[in-house]
């Protein structure tokens, strides 16, 4: 859990940047060319044909949301199959993945040539799509933040013209259009389905940035449900425009039916502004899927699975080489290939991907690895992923053989690459391995440690109650030399008092986890823990060693072989059985506190047991202010907690008064002199920091 990573990526994209995003890559092909096509197949039913195709993507949605809310890391899909399956699994993923991404963008960028010609018949096209890739690329280097505002503006002006679009048509259709609107075959419906399909799946790629997401745990999930239903609101209203608009002989095979309904609609005018909207659209799928596409080799190199200099960072902490690299790639396809009809191939391989996402989330739960903590869990499991797993191949058959033929081909690049190149260089499994107790020797405890890391980013939820749990907890201030063993007996004798234990039980299995490598030691301190049956809830000793506390204990970190140390603190954690993720994410807290450098000077000057608590609360939730009259705290003299009004979020947890630590009530008045610890989450301590100020 404490072991040293590589600096993650700066989380700069907000909420509506991730709803930009995931909804830029979406809004493209599928609504400004493919309805035209999926007419000649369902005919008046394309409304129907939209409504079908988002049922396979589902189950892989919210797979992939459950992974990336556990796991946000660069890279998306090859991360979580390289942490669940194994790393010739995750390379198969990520390059299939990268390469699938590459030439939806250059699909994307050559897309817009059929709205161009309309208007320009001689412009060429391809040096256009050439120019757009290296601005996006150029701009894509000054960080994700740059590339988010600039998604954020495309996509707000593209949902505004689509918003007069459906406003302007919906009064306009003509009802006798959509007579014999199941005229066509079922089958045919389906396999239009299976056309349409690719429009949603760009939702998804989102995930790949997850690293660089501000609170993924709500934003991520968030913002790929709003991006899905303003899709799905916009997929089935929008075609219900153009088939109630268009004549059905002149929508079927339509390449640009936006532009067409937008002259029957608002004449010239219409067919110019709408295809303006459909040129924004590219534009925010090449921006957005670029932006995923160059956090692939990122993610496959910090994995030893690409060569080191994809690793190298801009000043402005962006993956140089690998925007690069996936910038130069898509400007050779756009000048020696022809995307439009690869980019159809890789959307069965990109099908394959959801399948083996939607077996991900089976394998990673019934491993039962603790650390492995969603904030989303996919609704109606297991049932969920299986139906996601079987539905992605229906397709890919109904897609016929050349779709799957070029899959198996991006799969055998990259086994060979894995094979030859990465093979030598990982040592690592993933957590398939933790379901077999016969394969316990292939067992990769490092998944543990990594996602135990990834908890410590990730940091406290809202109702974790850490801040409590510290300043209600007992604490031991040791002057002279101590052994562990004489502290964890003092320490299980205040447990035992909790839960329905002896002190001597708990003072074994406190040792007993230290001899088997389960305490970790770091830093100068420890933390033992236990998760007991029958506490309530979490609570804590907190012991401060002056002189220092000897420990002997097995390390992990060199094959648990036994280790000895002085450590200045030790944390004795204990939690209720019920809920073993908090009390990894409590030990997690405690880990990132230690680590700030504020930490030691804190903890070595702490005067009193107050302000050793204060030490371990970090700064932006926790407040200490003398009472005085010479300071902005006069004018809580002689006053009773309950009539002081604190910002909503925050309260008086400790007051220390004339060398005394009190636990305060509503009925407590405050003295002058005494020392009040104000704990609360961020947005209310700031308040409390600004009214305070000086103090």
């Amino acid at each position: 859990m404490f072991e040293k990573k590589q600096k993650p990526l700066k989380k700069e994209l907000n909420l509506f940047h991730v709803y930009a995003i995931a909804t830029g890559t979406t809004l493209s092909a599928g609504f400004f060319l493919l309805p035209g096509l999926a007419a000649v197949e369902a005919g008046p039913a394309v409304p129907l044909v939209y409504l079908i195709a988002v049922i396979p993507l589902v189950p892989a949605m919210f797979s992939i949301i459950e992974l990336a809310t556990a796991m946000p890391r660069a890279g998306g899909v090859y991360y979580f199959l390289d942490r669940t399956m194994g790393p010739m699994v995750g390379t198969v993923g990520g390059f299939g993945t990268w390469s699938a991404l590459v030439l939806k963008v250059a699909f994307a960028l050559i897309g817009m040539g059929a709205y161009i010609k309309l208007f320009f018949p001689s412009v060429q096209i391809v040096p256009v799509a050439v120019m757009i890739a290296l601005v996006l690329g150029f701009l894509s280097l000054f960080g994700s933040k740059k590339t988010g505002r600039l998604q954020v503006i495309l996509v707000s002006v593209l949902l505004f013209c689509l918003l007069i679009f459906i406003g302007g048509g919906l009064p306009q259709i003509n009802v006798a259009h959509f007579d014999n609107f199941l005229s066509s075959e079922w089958s045919s419906i389906l396999s239009a389905s299976g056309l349409v399909y690719i429009s949603y799946v760009g939702l998804t790629n989102v995930a790949s940035l997850s690293e660089e997401i501000k609170n993924p745990e709500r934003n991520l999930p968030l913002g790929i449900f709003l991006a899905l239903g303003t899709a799905l609101i916009i997929y089935v209203l929008g075609t219900m425009v153009m088939t109630g608009v268009i004549p059905l002989e002149r929508f079927v095979g339509d390449l640009t039916p936006v532009a067409t309904a937008g002259e029957y609609l608002f004449g010239k005018v219409g067919s110019i502004f709408f295809s303006i909207a459909a040129l924004f659209a590219f534009i925010a799928v090449a921006n957005g899927g670029m932006l995923s596409a160059s956090r692939y080799p990122l993610a496959l190199s910090r994995d030893h699975l690409l060569p080191r200099y994809f690793l190298k960072m801009s000043k402005w902490s962006t993956p140089i080489f690998a925007i690069m690299v996936t910038v130069g790639t898509i400007v050779v396809i756009l000048l020696l290939l022809d995307p439009t009809g690869i980019a159809k191939l890789a959307s069965a391989f990109q099908l394959m991907v959801f399948a083996l996402i939607c077996l991900a989330v089976i394998i990673i739960r019934e491993s039962k690895i603790e650390a492995y903590d969603p904030s989303f869990k996919s609704p109606l499991y297991p049932w969920m992923q299986i139906l996601g797993v079987v539905l992605p191949f229906f397709l890919i058959v109904e897609m016929g053989l050349m779709p799957l033929l070029f899959s198996l081909g991006l799969m055998t690049v990259g086994i060979a690459w894995y094979w030859f190149y990465g093979r030598s260089r990982v040592v690592r499994t993933g957590a398939i391995y933790h379901l077999f107790e016969r394969m316990g020797k292939l067992r990769y405890d490092g998944l543990d440690t990594e996602l135990r890391g990834i908890l410590k980013e990730k940091g406290l939820r809202e109702a974790d109650p850490f801040d409590e749990i510290v300043t209600r907890s007992f604490v031991i201030d040791l002057d002279d030399k101590k052994n562990f063993e004489d502290v964890v007996l003092s320490a299980s004798f205040w447990i035992s008092k909790l839960v329905d234990k002896s002190a001597s039980d708990i003072e074994k299995l406190f040792l007993e986890g230290t001899r088997m490598g389960a305490t970790p030691v770091t830093h100068g301190i420890a933390l033992p823990h236990l998760r007991l049956s029958g506490l309530m809830q979490a609570e804590m000793v907190i012991v401060r060693g002056r002189k220092g506390i000897h420990i002997k204990f097995k390390d992990p970190l060199t094959n648990f072989e036994e280790a000895e140390q002085d450590v200045h603190a030790i944390f004795f954690l204990v939690s209720p059985k019920k809920d073993p993720t908090q009390h990894l994410r409590i030990l997690a807290q405690i880990a990132g506190r230690v680590e700030e450098e504020t930490f030691e000077s804190e903890w070595r000057d702490a005067k009193d047991e107050q302000e050793i608590k204060e030490a371990l609360l970090h700064e932006d939730r926790c407040l200490s202010i003398i009472v005085s009259k010479k300071t902005a705290a006069s004018d809580l003299i002689n006053k009773a907690l309950k009539d002081i009004r604190f910002p909503d979020g925050c309260l008086v947890a400790m007051l220390r008064r004339k060398g005394q630590t009190i636990i305060p009530k509503g009925s407590t008045v405050i003295l002058e002199g005494d020392r009040l610890t104000i704990i609360g989450d961020p947005k209310s301590m700031a308040e409390i920091k600004k009214e305070f100020e000086g103090v």
